[in-house]
């Protein structure tokens, strides 16, 4: 089996298109359940995210699989496969894994070095992990993935230009907002996104906050957290917005609404100059509303043409130079842990042989006491375990080196093992899906 990645994100696709790929919870749940019943693939998570939509699946045949996982794509995002196929992107086996762990640092965000990713990374995960999507690849995967941006924020100095996209677009949308402080504002949503972008403005020492999401009781927790922050905040229904909006400054909306939250005869009816941040996938606000007087809007497809400020090269260098080491551990990780069923079957069938041997003796030789028989026992043991030492050390060793998986092979022909044995010790050491990563991130965007 393989790794294999099939995705489009902000680099390869227009905001139009990733907009309407946008994947709902429930679709990217389908999307990997029907993944893996198609036959290429044993494992399958789904990276989605404002900024792209990323299907990992380890497949037995590569361009069934490319072919699979571009269907499934194209069917679950409702985008047609003749449309959505030139934006595609296709990574198998090393740079698969490179670029997930580049994602994973920010370098592929729109906002290089950000950190939100590794809560989507974290959540993407989860997913696979309760639908028992994430098998053994893609969890070492993920978790590597995770442990290597964590690495990357804390090893170099990524963080200096790695802004969140809440940052990014309030700093866009600054000639328009001034001082944030005194200011009032209005978040849409009470997701990850929004609640990032609910602590920025309360950092910024904005006056009042008011929370408006469909489901009241996250929005009043939010509240609450705020308040006992020192920030002024209220939690209001859907049905209070367009009173908010008269009341307000700013607006921050992301929420999981495949319509629009605002229309721009919602923001006119506010009769007030407004500076709206829509960080949503679909997008929250008409984007009409960019040619209403008073009302300066920053989207995602804004924030996309306007986010050409590159971090310090030399950082960017630290990360890559971390990301490369990562990778090729990972890849001689993988490759070591292939043969290890092949050695342990070899050395089960030294066992057998092993204790084949004794029992014919004892019926050889019946007289033999406890303590000889103990004695011959224990040499024999030692005699195989010496004689199988050396040859199963060096070939892991020479298994986790590119081009190693022949060596497996190789110690199978050579000693004659059964492949259905090797086989039963693999299906033995896969292991269930672990638990679910613990503070699972939800809705949020890259």
């Amino acid at each position: 089996m393989s790794l294999l990645v099939v995705g489009l994100s902000h680099r390869s696709a227009p905001v139009s298109v990733l907009e309407r790929a946008a994947l709902t919870e429930d679709a990217r749940a389908k999307l990997l359940q029907d993944t893996l019943a198609a036959e290429p693939a044993s494992e399958a998570v789904a990276l989605s995210t404002c900024n792209r939509i990323e299907l990992y699946a380890d497949v037995d045949k590569f361009h069934a699989g490319v072919a699979e996982l571009s269907t499934l794509l194209a069917q679950h995002s409702g985008v047609g496969l003749d449309e959505l196929t030139p934006y595609l992107y296709v990574h198998y086996e090393d740079r698969a894994v490179h670029h997930l762990l580049s994602v994973a640092c920010g370098l592929d965000s729109m906002v290089v070095g950000e950190g939100q990713i590794l809560g989507q990374i974290k959540d993407a995960l989860a997913v696979g992990q309760e639908l028992h999507t994430a098998g053994r690849l893609l969890n070492d995967l993920f978790q590597q993935a995770l442990r290597v941006g964590k690495r990357a924020h804390s090893e170099t100095g990524i963080d200096r230009a790695g802004q969140s996209l809440v940052t990014f677009g309030l700093a866009q949308l600054a000639p328009a907002t001034g001082a944030l402080e005194g200011r009032r504002a209005v978040v849409v949503g009470a997701g990850s996104m929004s609640s990032l972008a609910a602590a920025t403005l309360a950092r910024a020492g904005v006056a009042r906050l008011t929370i408006a999401n469909r489901t009241p009781e996250r929005a009043v927790r939010l509240a609450a957290q705020l308040t006992e922050q020192g920030t002024q905040a209220q939690a209001v229904s859907m049905t209070r917005l367009a009173a908010a909006l008269a009341d307000a400054d700013i607006v921050v909306s992301c929420t999981g609404s495949t319509g629009l939250v605002l229309t721009a005869d919602d923001l006119r009816a506010a009769g007030r100059p407004l500076a709206v941040l829509d960080l949503a996938m679909p997008r929250d606000v008409d984007p009409a509303a960019h040619d209403l007087d008073g009302v300066a809007l920053a989207d995602i497809e804004s924030l996309a043409a306007a986010s050409a400020a590159a971090p310090m090269a030399a950082d960017v260098d630290a990360v890559q130079a971390i990301v490369a080491e990562e990778v090729a551990a990972f890849g001689a990780a993988q490759r070591a842990a292939r043969i290890t069923p092949t050695v342990v079957a070899l050395r089960a069938m030294a066992a057998d042989v092993v204790a084949g041997e004794l029992s014919r003796l004892d019926g050889r030789l019946p007289d033999l006491d406890d303590k000889q028989r103990a004695e011959i026992t224990q040499t024999v043991r030692r005699v195989v375990d010496k004689l199988l030492h050396a040859p199963t050390v060096r070939v892991k060793q020479l298994a986790g080196e590119p081009g190693g998986a022949g060596y497996a092979d190789a110690l199978r022909e050579l000693f004659d093992l059964d492949p259905q044995a090797v086989a039963a010790v693999s299906r033995a050491e896969t292991p269930r899906p672990p638990a679910r990563v613990p503070n699972r991130i939800e809705g949020g965007n890259e």
